[in-house]
């Protein structure tokens, strides 16, 4: 019997919505397990910081049922949960700042052996929002 097929999904998933839940289960198309590692929030440098804490991030990820695993990310090297994972697929976002060729030159500098996806989008609905800045932004809008 083969060893199943790893599929890996990262990502910050601060207050969680449906772009999040269309992400994950489409990594989980690449593999027979989805692992999910959730960035600490010192380590996210391109956006505004999350509003949840990591650990809440991470309860709420892995309350999915398509996940099977989540995991916060290592605090100093990002690579280190990937080499402990061993995912056969890198699902990346569709819309992740990531340079998936770079990503490619790390895995393969380290030995690792997966390839990279990218993920499809998820079309949105009139009355929804699909980014935690805009869910932000619409609170302050009507709570603010």
């Amino acid at each position: 019997m083969s060893e199943p097929t790893r599929a890996v999904a990262q990502g910050t998933f601060d207050i969680l919505h449906p772009g999040h839940v269309h992400y994950l289960e489409n990594a989980a198309t690449y593999g027979d397990e989805l692992y999910v590692i959730v960035a600490r929030s010192a380590n996210v440098t391109h956006k505004a910081p999350p509003v949840l804490s990591d650990h809440q991030r991470l309860e709420m990820v892995s309350a999915l049922g398509v996940v099977d695993d989540a995991r916060l990310g290592h605090p100093e090297d990002i690579f280190i949960p990937i080499e402990a994972i061993d995912p056969d697929v890198i699902v990346l976002g569709y819309d992740q700042h990531h340079d998936a060729d770079g990503i490619a030159a790390a895995l393969d500098e380290r030995g690792i052996d997966c390839r990279i996806e990218r993920a499809t989008p998820r079309e949105a609905h009139s009355d929804e929002l699909l980014s935690t800045g805009d869910i932000v932004e619409q609170i302050l809008d009507q709570r603010g």
